[in-house]
């Protein structure tokens, strides 16, 4: 394989923080090279950089060994690079094919729209990507997986050359992620280099054939992944050893139920019952679409179901709505922090009070206020500058207990985690679980719900599992292995 791209002596520097400092990094023809780092480590500013979208104080990006000046990331794309954001950047009611030739659409003869050009084109390289895609579909009708394959077909349509995927399983199921995968290896066949950017650190050994790993802005090696074990990776990306990534196994013996909840989510669904032990860590588990976040949406008042029967210490309680679950003392961290459980233009203050403000409380103590969120920062360990940060410019890590901080200022008893470490790095991932840990030995307990099997079993004191809309199983103890739980969650498909 020959160097495609060379990334030499790139810093960049923001006021205040150098968030690069002397990078290089060798992308080869037919390469998925891994991007390795923590939340705030780099890796983002980098790619920007590459694509032309920040200009780098020192150093430059070499493809082919010819120095090349992005100013802008229409640059980048005329140069053969193409980038798949973690957040799309498609139009939702414009239908696939439009969307792969925005703002470079085909045009006859006589300078019109060429639909059907552009229509075939589109099928061509769904065809060449094996995946069965309408090119006429709208993109708001398309599933999340078949959004990133529209991606990827405008990528190619460029004619790109170098290709970086940012978190591109991240939303995907099994199935979907290892199509991805498949795509990728035939890219790298046709000579296609891709960085690949993936807080799932069993991914990098699957797919990516060389990693490098950065921290704090700085550029601390590469290496072949098979040379790599993964206990050295995580010590090179945090900078020192995290022998568990999980807390330590523990026997609750008999605990107070607190919750007892039986749930039918249609009237040709099964009903479920479910239960809460005081201080305990129950895992929900299953396949994508298995009925976990529906069921938990359901008894909380979110979403409407056919039948619903909730006790709450021993006593029957109406949960229609949101409010009053609250009411109840049951807070959720939805599975998007982003859209669902944070406004990213507000202050960490302005977000962990957000709930409490009302038409009641016309006068507001900001100094009160204040003291409370400094108070709930140094708890569950904010990373941020000060209270009047905008969370929008937070690590995902710290933008998750920024949403703990928010439930902990209320009087709950009971905290709903739905993937609750979603975009997060290996470390930061570990701090969650310890303050999941921390939350249950004060008396709160906590439901989680998650697709990562590791998590439900490193985390979880009990699981329960899901199968088309029902609970099949309820386990505990050694019985909580990714055997059991998948021969479960997957029933007769496996």
């Amino acid at each position: 394989m020959m160097n495609l791209l060379e990334i030499k002596h790139v810093s960049k520097t923001f006021p205040g923080v150098k968030a690069l400092d002397d990078i290089n990094i060798t992308l080869q023809s037919g390469e998925v090279h891994a991007l390795l780092g923590e939340n705030g480590a780099g890796k983002s500013t980098l790619m920007k950089v590459l694509c032309g979208i920040y200009q780098p104080d020192t150093g430059g990006i070499y493809i082919n060994d010819q120095l090349q000046h992005f100013q802008t990331y229409r640059d980048a794309i005329r140069a053969g690079i193409g980038i798949i954001f973690q957040e799309f950047s498609l139009i939702p009611y414009l239908n696939a094919f439009e969307n792969i030739f925005l703002n470079r659409e085909l045009t006859n003869s006589v300078g019109l729209l060429d639909r059907k050009k552009m229509r075939h084109e589109a099928m061509r390289i769904f065809n060449e990507l094996g995946v069965k895609l309408d090119p006429d579909e709208q993109i708001c009708h398309l599933s999340v997986a078949e959004q990133q394959f529209v991606e990827i077909a405008k990528a190619l349509s460029l004619e790109a050359r170098i290709l970086v995927l940012d978190e591109p399983t991240a939303t995907l199921t099994p199935g979907e992620a290892e199509h991805l995968f498949r795509v990728m290896r035939d890219l790298k066949a046709k000579g296609v280099g891709m960085f690949f950017i993936s807080h799932h650190l069993e991914e990098i050994y699957e797919i990516c054939d060389s990693l490098s790993i950065l921290r704090d802005g700085k550029y601390i090696g590469s290496a072949k992944v098979d040379d790599v074990e993964i206990s050295t990776m995580i010590q090179m990306m945090v900078g020192r050893e995290v022998e568990n990534i999980y807390p330590a196994k523990r026997t609750l013996g008999q605990r107070e139920e607190i919750l007892n909840a039986s749930i039918q989510l249609t009237e040709a669904s099964p009903c479920n019952r479910l239960t809460l032990r005081k201080g305990e860590i129950l895992g929900l588990s299953g396949l994508v679409g298995s009925g976990r976040t529906e069921t938990i949406l359901a008894m909380t008042g979110a979403e409407k179901c056919f039948k619903k029967n909730i006790t709450l210490f021993g006593k029957p309680v109406r949960l229609n709505a949101t409010s009053q679950a609250l009411k109840a003392g049951i807070g959720l961290l939805p599975e998007s922090r982003k859209t669902q459980g944070l406004v990213l233009p507000f202050s960490v203050k302005d977000n962990i009070w957000l709930n409490k403000h009302s038409l009641r409380h016309l006068f507001i103590n900001d100094g009160d206020e204040l003291t409370t969120t400094n108070s709930l920062i140094a708890k569950v360990g904010v990373k941020t500058p000060d209270a009047w940060t905008a969370v929008g410019t937070l690590s995902g890590g710290n933008q998750q207990k920024v949403v703990i901080s928010r439930w902990l200022n209320h009087d709950v008893n009971i905290l709903i985690f739905d993937e609750p470490t979603r975009g997060i790095d290996v470390g930061a991932k570990s701090e969650i679980y310890q303050i999941m840990r921390r939350l249950t030995e004060q008396g709160i307990s906590i439901i989680m719900i998650s697709s990562e099997l590791p998590e439900i079993i490193g985390v979880s004191d009990r699981v329960m599992v899901f199968r088309d809309g029902g609970i099949v199983a309820e386990l505990e103890g050694d019985d909580i292995n990714s055997t059991d739980i998948m021969l479960h969650a997957a029933g007769n498909i496996i």
